[in-house]
């Protein structure tokens, strides 16, 4: 299957490419391990990416759109492949469409994870990062640590990163509404679309995605 997953930030897209990219056993191709892939290898691509980065202005379009395409013609990709992340607009549904088409290929479905705003603000503003291992995650509601500010595991101080701000969080959904949120009528129109509840418990959403997936198939 070629599937395109979208979703505000939030709604754990990153999370549910993991698990349904393995349950489809298709590659999950994340937009993020894209980036960090080139540049820490430091490829053409890579270091013009980096060129923008460096400057804090947006990386254009056909530089996000080159690696998409080169990722997808890795042999590990030649039956199906799941994006996380790009398409982010719909200048970019525009070439992924057209790259699909060069090839003969079609998507087969665009999962929309659907979970209202407010639940996306109480998600990550209450995210709490370990100093000493940011892989060490808690949440104020969700996963309340042992003891107010310290972390389980090692004892670090727990903090909010200044990106998880209520404050920051709306004005990323704002740009997810301007930017993002489009592709998902764009892809209606081709009847690719299928939207989900994001609510729950992880595998209560990754079942409802399967089943979902399934029916469309």
């Amino acid at each position: 299957m070629r599937i395109v997953l979208v979703g505000p930030p939030g709604a754990g897209k990153g999370t549910q490419a993991a698990f349904l990219a393995k349950n489809l056993s298709i590659p999950h191709i994340s937009t993020g391990d894209l980036f960090r892939a080139n540049i820490s290898q430091q490829t053409e691509l890579g270091k013009l990416a980096k060129s923008f980065m460096d400057k804090g202005e947006l990386v254009p379009d056909e530089v996000t759109i080159a690696m998409a395409k080169d990722r997808m013609e890795q042999p590990d990709a030649e039956n199906g492949f799941l994006l996380d992340g790009f398409p982010r607009n719909v200048s970019q549904a525009e070439a992924l469409d057209e790259m699909l088409k060069v090839e003969s290929m079609k998507l087969d479905a665009v999962l929309d994870l659907e979970v209202p705003e407010d639940e996306v603000v109480k998600r990550i503003a209450g995210r709490r990062i370990c100093r000493n291992d940011s892989a060490h995650v808690f949440h104020v509601a969700y996963k309340q640590p042992k003891r107010e500010g310290v972390c389980d595991v090692c004892g670090g101080e727990l903090y909010q990163r200044d990106d998880d701000s209520e404050e920051t969080v709306r004005k990323r959904l704002e740009v997810y509404h301007t930017q993002t949120e489009p592709i998902i009528d764009y892809y209606k129109a081709q009847g690719l679309v299928v939207t989900i509840s994001a609510l729950g418990q992880v595998s209560e959403v990754t079942g409802r995605a399967m089943e979902a997936l399934s029916r469309d198939a």
